[in-house]
């Protein structure tokens, strides 16, 4: 296949490097990253300034792309030809952290995904935690069997893969379970400072949320039980709520 591989953590990040080795040796590689972390960024593309595109290598030699757009731009400049093909699939990660339930509004390592959708490229997306350990050599030997089932049975372009693997050795991994999103209890603060002139200034943010909302068949349910979590996200957004549809459908202008 003709994959191509993205992420939100940068050219340079392990996560990225791990998914080009895993499957390197049976597939055709494009590699277009940003040249900076994106994280948290959401599903955002430039049109307000020229993207800059550079000829990189990996660490390994392989040529890649580096570009100071974001993640979303990095799979449309691959979609609007600065590849010369179109790419059978679209991965984005492995994500340095988790990205479960309305993480997926943030995550930039999603919003790739979502990129790829909108461009009509089977796209996954796929993420891990750091704690205890990082151990993107078991989320990139998942990816690759993954990607062997989708080369066989092929994927839906209207829908992207939210994949969250466990950091647990592989042999601790209890199995694979299809979710829904489900929810995550955000700690963030605002901290507010003063400049050497006097001036206020503000910080946002947060750890990761330190607990998670159990919902049975939920991602972050999954996680925590030892279970690869793959959730199948389309973007259709639309609430069929039967009372919101009767409530708004007795609206008069």
């Amino acid at each position: 296949m003709r994959i191509l591989l993205t992420n939100d953590d940068g050219i340079t990040s392990e996560g990225l490097f791990a998914l080009h080795a895993a499957l390197s040796s049976d597939h055709e590689l494009a590699v277009i990253a940003p040249d900076r972390n994106w994280s948290i960024s959401g599903h955002s593309r430039t049109f307000d300034r020229p993207l800059r595109v550079t000829e990189v290598k990996l660490k390994d030699g392989s040529p890649a792309f580096a570009t100071d757009g974001t993640p979303s731009d990095c799979v449309a400049l691959a979609a609007l030809g600065l590849l010369s093909y179109k790419p059978d699939l679209v991965i984005s990660g492995i994500n340095h952290g988790n990205n479960l339930g309305d993480d997926v509004t943030y995550s930039g390592t999603v919003a790739a995904a979502m990129e790829g959708i909108i461009s009509e490229m089977p796209s996954i997306a796929v993420s891990m935690s750091t704690q205890p350990q990082w151990r993107i050599d078991v989320a990139a030997a998942f990816i690759k069997r993954l990607v062997e089932q989708i080369g066989q049975h092929g994927l839906d372009k209207e829908v992207l893969l939210n994949i969250n693997v466990p950091s647990l050795p592989e042999e601790e991994i209890k199995g694979v379970q299809v979710t829904r999103l489900g929810r995550r209890i955000y700690k963030d603060e605002l901290h507010v400072r003063t400049d050497p002139r006097g001036t206020k200034y503000y910080w946002m943010g947060g750890n990761e949320p330190p607990v998670n909302h159990r919902a049975e068949g939920t991602d972050v349910t999954a996680v925590d039980d030892g279970y690869v979590s793959i959730t199948p996200i389309h973007l259709d957004l639309t609430s069929h709520r039967s009372d919101i549809w009767e409530l708004l459908g007795n609206l008069k202008f």
